[in-house]
């Protein structure tokens, strides 16, 4: 006999290692409530990376909430009418350990009786699970190893640096006593300064024989944080020793205006475009500004770039000159856009 139940099982109060841990490793528990109004709370389904990995039964109700089988659709089949509690507090186990170390979209759903699912969880996870020592991280390898970085032009942890200019950083790593460590790998991360930005890892650097590396930057470079790492040996979990810079580069715009000469009662037009990206969907906003003279610069207008960063603008004079005007476009930095603040190179206009 098939019986069918439309409203399916809830669930609260999600807590445990598994829901709160930043690193996990071997075997972590999940705690919830949940209740059903139909056939009773049946089990939870772990899935990891859309894979279902493990089903748990959370209470079997002395026997009553077990699949006895014998179904030609998969699907569990049991003896009684509501054969598994119409609520649980469920505290259930996961073995992480057979998952590969790194990041994995874990999520968990509590299953009733009559096959309806909630969800329980759903995040992504950090798998670091211990292994077997690796071989040494280069020839004279050391979990006390000094990893030495910093930018060619400056030995600052942070530069601030024009748009469209290559940048090289320069590193070196040394044993305790000074000795150098050659042949190691050094691994490369950097994150773009933009909210939401993800980490990405690039390709490892090696030391030389006197323990020196280097790594160059391409023009056109965002502003970018950049981290490196050494592991005494391949494949440990936790770094040995890490040292982070940061690249601050200011906001590239182009400026024209036509004409480059008015009078009062006349327009002229601006025309620009951010030129590093990436630029945000619903566009960056920019500041047009004017002086008159050396004069300091005063804001007269706010306008927004489309999605590829281009903007459009005029103004009609008011007053009589004559006067020499220099106009600008300054972009202030927002957390949306890889940026720090820059403006264009100023553009003249005569008023007669």
């Amino acid at each position: 006999m098939t019986l069918e139940q439309t409203a399916g099982p809830t669930a609260s109060a999600v807590g445990g290692e598994l829901a709160s841990a930043s690193v996990l490793a071997g075997t972590s528990d999940l705690t919830f409530n949940a209740t059903d109004p139909g056939a009773g709370v049946y089990e939870a389904v772990f899935t990891v990376d859309g894979t279902v990995l493990q089903r748990t039964v959370i209470d079997e109700n002395a026997g009553r909430c077990r699949d006895v089988g014998q179904t030609t659709d998969g699907l569990p089949a049991f003896l009684y009418l509501q054969p598994c509690p119409a609520s649980v507090s469920a505290d259930v186990p996961f073995n992480a350990s057979g998952l590969a170390n790194g990041q994995h979209h874990l999520t968990v759903s509590v299953v009733d009786a009559a096959g309806n699912s909630a969800p329980v969880l759903d995040r992504t996870v950090t798998v670091a699970n211990p292994g077997a020592p690796g071989p040494p991280n280069g020839q004279g390898a050391s979990a006390g190893a000094q990893l030495e970085v910093h930018w060619k032009s400056t030995t600052k942890t942070t530069l601030a640096a024009p748009y469209g200019r290559p940048e090289q950083v320069l590193g070196r790593l040394l044993a305790p006593g000074g000795t150098p460590i050659s042949g190691a790998l050094i691994e490369v991360g950097e994150t773009p300064s933009y909210a939401g930005a993800k980490a990405v890892l690039l390709k490892a650097l090696t030391s030389g024989s006197d323990g020196r590396f280097a790594m160059s930057l391409p023009a056109g470079s965002s502003s970018r944080s950049l981290q490196f790492s050494y592991r005494a040996r391949i494949g440990d979990t936790l770094p040995a020793v890490t040292r982070a810079l940061e690249l601050s580069v200011r906001a590239p715009v182009s400026l024209s205006i036509t004409p480059r000469t008015a009078a009062v009662g006349r327009t002229i037009y601006f025309h620009g475009r951010l030129l590093g990206g990436p630029v945000p969907a619903g566009g960056k906003p920019v500041v047009l500004e004017a002086r008159a003279g050396r004069s300091g610069w005063i804001e007269f207008d706010v306008i927004r770039s489309d999605s590829r960063g281009h903007f459009h603008a005029s103004y009609r004079f008011k007053f009589p000159g004559p006067v020499n005007y220099q106009f600008r476009v300054l972009c202030e930095h927002e957390a949306d856009y890889p940026y720090a603040t820059g403006a264009s190179q100023p553009v003249s206009v005569h008023e007669r």
